[in-house]
């Protein structure tokens, strides 16, 4: 079986290449959104997509033009590859996955990619790469990077970059372990198990809340753009990397313990794009509970349940096992001894009676069990 994986390190360049790698990522960042300008003219003139390799083309008169010379500064390859993720950004939105694209800003995702691994040399036990126009960087090597080497992305956050490592090998299929489970993702509960079992939820933007609103608040006092702004502005980013980070830790932690306990997993098909959205509305029609979606949005964002999903999805792929989503409607509120749905059963928003036939338990659960007898539903006949 193969296996295509990323191992990401912490890079410790030194002056003249961190300067380097500021400088690539906005030319990159500057050759995306110079195309996404194309793009959009070229499509307000009725014209058809511009392909990736008619775009290649346009910046080979980029680099050689009189306007933009400073580009031929940069590797070529890693500008090419924002074409091919713009032709994706468009993919992705014609296909109802993503919304339009946008124009990149400074500061905001700063990363360039190198995919040919011929231009790349690791050199794993002096814990050092080789990068086109960079040399040899030296890196944290905090654990092997196991396999063939397919490309290496480098990226920048919270003034630190990063080095991710992608590499491609054959693995032996694994024979799965455990049986069958059916999830119901919460916020008072993060994720209920049909066995009864259940995780609290992490709430990392919460718990960092209070402080990143007084880092927030001093920053807004500062004249923008000055000194004393810039050092503010890098303690409310410090938080932001924080919360990350933990909810990071905590998924993981969380994904393998259930992928490595059962070969099945079911789990609701949430939206959770359309689910978070907001409900102000517009000048014409005004939201409803906008305060209270608001607290709602803000809870099912920082569970984090879409990257839960996706961590689930691939870790149980590695370890022969499956993920099975189920349609989410009315899984709170279908009695699982009865059947009867009805919004009446679930009397509060933890606790499910149903009217018909008297059958108690945590709401929950209930959505767990009911998740679990559709998935079996879906495994046996396909419907």
């Amino acid at each position: 079986m193969e296996r295509l994986q990323a191992f990401k390190y912490e890079l410790q360049p030194n002056g003249e290449q961190a300067l380097k790698m500021r400088r690539f990522a906005g030319s990159c960042r500057f050759a995306y959104n110079k195309a996404l300008d194309v793009q959009q003219k070229n499509h307000e003139a009725g014209n058809k997509f511009i392909g990736y390799v008619a775009m290649a083309k346009q910046l080979t008169a980029w680099r050689n033009g009189s306007e933009t010379p400073w580009l031929k500064d940069s590797p070529v390859h890693p500008l090419q590859q924002t074409f091919k993720d713009l032709e994706r950004a468009y993919k992705n939105f014609f296909e109802k996955r993503a919304d339009f694209p946008r124009f990149k800003k400074k500061g905001m995702g700063d990363s360039f990619r190198y995919p040919d691994p011929k231009q790349i040399k690791l050199d794993q036990a002096n814990g050092r790469i080789f990068l086109p126009k960079l040399g040899w960087l030296r890196y944290r090597h905090s654990r092997d990077a196991l396999g063939e080497l397919r490309n290496v992305t480098i990226s920048q956050s919270g003034g630190k970059w990063f080095v991710s490592i992608q590499t491609r090998r054959e693995v032996e299929a694994i024979q799965p372990t455990g049986g069958i489970v059916g999830l119901d993702m919460g916020i008072a509960r993060f994720v209920t198990l049909s066995d009864g079992s259940h995780l609290d939820p992490l709430s990392s933007f919460k718990k960092h809340q209070q402080r990143l609103a007084k880092y927030q608040r001093r920053m807004a006092k500062k004249v923008k753009f000055s000194a004393n702004w810039k050092k503010a502005k890098a303690k409310v980013t410090q938080v932001h990397i924080d919360i990350g980070n933990a909810r990071k830790d905590y998924l993981h932690k969380a994904s393998t313990a259930i992928s490595q306990n059962h070969a099945i997993v079911c789990i609701e098909d949430l939206q959770v794009r359309n689910m978070s959205k907001s409900s102000k509305g517009n000048a014409e029609t005004h939201g409803k509970k906008v305060r209270q979606k608001s607290g709602l949005n803000r809870a099912i964002l920082d569970q984090g349940w879409g990257e839960f999903r996706r961590q689930l999805d691939y870790k149980l792929g590695w370890k022969g096992g499956h993920l099975i989503a189920v349609p989410p409607h009315n899984t709170s509120r279908t009695c699982p001894a009865c059947g009867h749905i009805s919004g009446d059963n679930r009397k509060t928003q933890a606790k499910f009676e149903c009217v018909e036939c008297g059958y108690e338990n945590n709401a929950d659960l209930v959505g767990a069990i009911n998740v679990l007898e559709r998935g079996q539903r879906l495994l046996v006949c396909g419907a």
